[in-house]
């Protein structure tokens, strides 16, 4: 049986160590982006090197794959002294069983690139060894302050870059690739088929879960909630409120934010993953139960033992909202908070949907928006604009 990712064992092909890259690079068996490479375990024999002389090198596929990643890393470049991006560094021939071939030119800043890797340098057709991620939620260094407040970490390459070959004719057996070199020293690590008609790397936008726990006690547990994605991203969860809309509207300190939800159940998070993609739930490092994002999909809900998983993302829609005072019919200055009827905020374009995470709040936090409570709220002028959910929108 076929695995989902399956690893090519290249130890026959190895010609370099890891001196060529003058670092302490990893090998062995690496996990990138939740898909599956063997880089070879020996320092000293782990990589194969292609010089610009060098002969053409074709490794053996044998079987069908809907995609195919290589890790690779050019070795040099000349862009900085004035070389053309886009330059051609070598040519990946995938050769199918009916004697047909597809040839894949491989070039710098496209498919491949020098690692380190300056700032907005990347490829603009391949993916860092290291996944975006979140910051630490409750700790870190004072003077990454800033740094926090973003939430997130954008991944960058620290070994290889990961290029994917979508194959245009899954259904026919693939041979093998041939490597032809052409120009500028590189070299590959790993190769991994994919069997699964998917993009190995999510590219779609975040979706809308709601998490809620069974188990009375789960529930009522203080929060500490996490969420991991194997096969993609997530953000931080946040607690939803926990009375029911009519509650919320007939509420006599509506317009006042509202009471925290202090408790685990239920919160929200936002995903982005492949449908072969495992979500793992935590809370306060206890694990609740997995997902398949497939699944989840497919069904719009999942519950297991401990927890229940429901993608509640209506679709969005950009929306130019104005406030009008009743008494003069014009723009009046006021806050503002946006919400689904689950309780999801949705705050106007350049505000918060979370003030500082939710966390305590004081200077470090200059802007148009404050938090009272559970809610968000953005100052506008009398005017916004943003996303907001489809069907019935809540607003304070």
């Amino acid at each position: 049986m076929k695995l989902d990712y399956q690893p090519l064992d290249l130890t026959s092909f190895y010609n370099a160590s890891t001196k060529i890259l003058g670092t302490y690079p990893n090998i062995g068996s690496q996990l990138y982006h939740g898909l599956p490479f063997e880089i070879g375990s020996d320092p000293e024999r782990c990589f194969i090197e292609f010089g610009t002389d060098a002969d053409t090198v074709s490794i053996p596929i044998q079987t069908t794959a809907y995609r195919i990643i290589v890790a690779h890393r050019l070795l040099e470049s000349r862009v900085l002294e004035g070389d053309p991006v886009g330059r051609v560094i070598a040519n990946y021939i995938f050769r199918y069983a009916n004697d047909k071939q597809t040839v894949v030119p491989i070039r710098e800043r496209f498919e491949i690139n020098v690692i380190p890797t300056g700032w907005g340098q990347k490829p603009f057709a391949a993916w860092p060894d290291r996944k975006d991620s979140l910051y630490s939620r409750y700790e870190g260094a004072w003077e990454s302050t800033g740094n926090r407040q973003t939430e997130t970490s954008a991944g960058n390459a620290q070994d290889y870059y990961l290029w994917i070959w979508e194959n245009p004719d899954p259904d026919r057996e693939i041979v093998s690739i041939e490597i032809e070199t052409l120009d500028q020293k590189f070299m590959i690590s790993a190769i991994t088929l994919g069997h699964l008609d998917e993009d190995p790397i999510p590219r779609s936008a975040r979706s809308e879960v709601m998490i809620s726990l069974p188990d009375a006690e789960d529930a009522a547990n203080s929060f500490a909630m996490e969420i991991e994605v194997d096969r993609g991203i997530a953000t931080y969860p946040y607690p939803l409120p926990d009375r029911s809309e009519e509650n919320y509207m007939n509420s006599p300190h509506k317009g006042w934010g509202e009471e925290q939800n202090q408790k685990s159940s239920p919160s929200y998070v936002e995903i982005s993953a492949t449908s072969s993609a495992t979500i793992t739930v935590k809370n306060h490092g206890e694990l609740l139960g997995q997902v398949k994002w497939g699944e989840l999909e497919q069904k719009g809900q999942v519950t297991n033992a401990r927890i229940k998983a429901e993608i509640v993302d209506s679709g969005r829609n950009w929306v130019h909202t104005t406030v009008v005072d009743d008494d003069t019919g014009k723009p009046i200055p006021c806050r503002i908070h946006f919400r689904s009827v689950k309780g999801i905020p949705y705050a106007p374009h350049g505000y918060h949907s979370h003030v500082n995470s939710d966390m305590g709040t004081w200077h470090i936090d200059n802007g148009g928006d404050v938090r009272l409570g559970q809610l968000s709220y953005a100052y506008i002028d009398g005017t916004c604009q943003g996303w907001l959910p489809r069907g019935e929108v809540i607003v304070d």
